[in-house]
């Protein structure tokens, strides 16, 4: 479908055209963190960068994630802290994320954090420096797995179940607020496109 698209001047058109949907902290007591959703292009076509969290880590261990984490004071901004962090957990440097624009806020199911994600595109190849203390493994997932409904189903995490939107490739299973979040950006592009689910 999109083969012959330039993905990237799609999304930053279709978010530039829209305000993103804002969770309001009501009660100024939720934790607020800010993710990439970085995209990339290689010759079988765009492609969307994942993250495998450690096991060690304090939140979300062991789960499929953005670049992303906690809001720091001293961040100036929400996309700051997107593009910090993503330095921090893979060595990818603020001057090669071309910034496409802001998606809707979601909320995690397990942490009660609000998440601010920013869409990203990055150059491939490109030399990653993984922080092995918080990330895992790189996970590359085609854009075609996103154009597909993704399944409602119950996944089991740390002993709670919760019943999620669930994607899967390569034996991986992108979940929760990560899963929420494509779903957003997949329906703003398709839309933008002029193409329904």
């Amino acid at each position: 479908m999109f083969h012959n698209k330039n993905i990237p001047s799609l999304i930053k058109a279709a978010l530039k055209a829209r305000s993103p949907q804002i969770i309001e902290d009501q009660s100024g007591l939720s934790r607020h963190a800010a993710v990439l959703i970085p995209i990339f292009k290689r010759d079988d076509g765009y492609m969307f960068l994942f993250t495998k969290r450690t096991s060690t880590v304090e939140a979300h261990k062991g789960q499929i994630s953005f670049p992303g984490g906690r809001v720091d004071e001293q961040d100036g901004s929400l996309m700051e802290t997107a593009l910090r962090e993503a330095n921090e957990e893979i060595g990818l440097h603020r001057k090669d994320v071309k910034i496409l624009g802001r998606t809707d806020d979601v909320r995690t199911m397990s942490s009660d954090y609000i998440v601010h994600p920013f869409a990203g595109f990055i150059p491939y190849p490109y030399d990653f420096r993984i922080n092995r203390n918080e990330v895992e493994e790189l996970l590359t997932v085609p854009l075609e797995i996103f154009l597909e409904n993704g399944s409602a189903m119950p996944v089991e995490y740390q002993g709670e179940i919760y019943r999620s939107l669930t994607y899967t490739y390569g034996g991986e299973v992108i979940w929760g607020a990560t899963a929420r979040i494509m779903e957003n950006l997949v329906e703003i592009l398709l839309s933008a496109a002029g193409s329904k689910f």
